[in-house]
């Protein structure tokens, strides 16, 4: 069953729209109700047999009326990212809508190539660095917009992001391992992406570019499957209680589809509402002090 019959294709028809984490979950079904929409789409994906198999069936779907690119990047890889961003930069003349959608979780403490917390990095700096590194071209089109994925978790991070731990150790106990779960760090992240929203909608003032973030409620995905037993059973229990990835997007493909007067920049959204986030997401200081720390983050793995 299609759930977003909502959507009139008014204003994504023939838009170009880059969207991460579009192979499974809440991204495949927006980009799914993005192509029916008449949206060109560049996947950004890390295994490429899954990607072209999805771009495949998405173009099919549409009677091959509408463009889907697949571009190959890991998350947690700055290199990675940057590989693929000039890959879209050589091949897209246009982006008109970013949608920074990937994301995860670890139970175990790891560091990426670059040095950072996994789930930092893969959750806040990777679209941070996307969002940097294609912001020129979506300043190129009429009305272009940044939507990144967020969550209710955020209210888990409830003493805000720590400044003087990035790196999580204060997180993991004996041999790395995770205290009290995964949820903590986590919601510091989904807070990192509702800071990083509202920073970047003040930077974009005066543009034609508007940046969105949505907490798409629980979802029935595959979210959190890699993190052992105890995970799996967590969000085994979970999916009885969970929405279906397509009701997890709708938020997602009402804020790519809706006229930009009717929405709010740097605003937080749910049930395609705005919604007020924490008291720590609202916290502009803690926003400007995050771009400032992301920045010396990615100028140190250029280094």
């Amino acid at each position: 069953m299609n759930e977003f019959k909502q959507v009139n294709g008014q204003n994504v028809k023939g838009k170009y729209a880059v969207i991460t984490g579009a192979t499974s979950g809440i991204g495949l079904a927006a980009a799914q109700a993005l192509a029916a929409g008449g949206a060109n789409l560049g996947i950004i994906a890390r295994n490429a047999a899954k990607a072209n198999e999805v771009a495949a069936r998405l173009r099919a779907s549409s009677g091959n009326q509408v463009t889907v690119d697949v571009f190959i990047a890991d998350m947690s890889s700055q290199s990675s990212i940057r590989r693929a961003a000039n890959e879209i930069l050589e091949q897209c003349p246009k982006i008109d809508i970013l949608i920074n959608n990937a994301g995860a979780m670890f139970v175990d403490h790891k560091l990426t190539e670059d040095g950072l917390e996994m789930t930092w990095a893969v959750n806040h700096i990777a679209p941070f660095l996307l969002t940097n590194l294609l912001l020129d071209r979506l300043m190129m089109s009429e009305d272009s917009r940044i939507i990144t994925t967020s969550s209710h978790g955020h209210k888990m991070a409830m003493k805000g992001i720590n400044f003087d731990d990035l790196s999580a150790k204060g997180y993991f106990g004996f041999l790395g391992k995770m205290k009290g779960g995964p949820n903590f760090r986590y919601g510091e992240t989904k807070l990192a992406n509702i800071l990083f929203t509202a920073e970047l909608a003040q930077q974009l003032k005066g543009t034609n570019v508007s940046a969105y973030c949505f907490d798409p409620g629980l979802v029935a995905t595959n979210f959190n499957q890699d993190n052992g037993w105890m995970a799996r059973m967590t969000m085994a229990v979970m999916k009885r209680f969970a929405h279906t990835p397509e009701k997890g997007a709708e938020t997602l493909v009402w804020l790519a589809d809706t006229d930009s007067k009717n929405l709010e920049s740097g605003r937080y959204y749910a049930d395609k509402q705005v919604r007020t986030p924490s008291v720590q997401a609202s916290n502009m200081e803690a926003a400007k002090r995050l771009w400032e720390v992301s920045w010396a983050q990615i100028r140190a793995s250029e280094a």
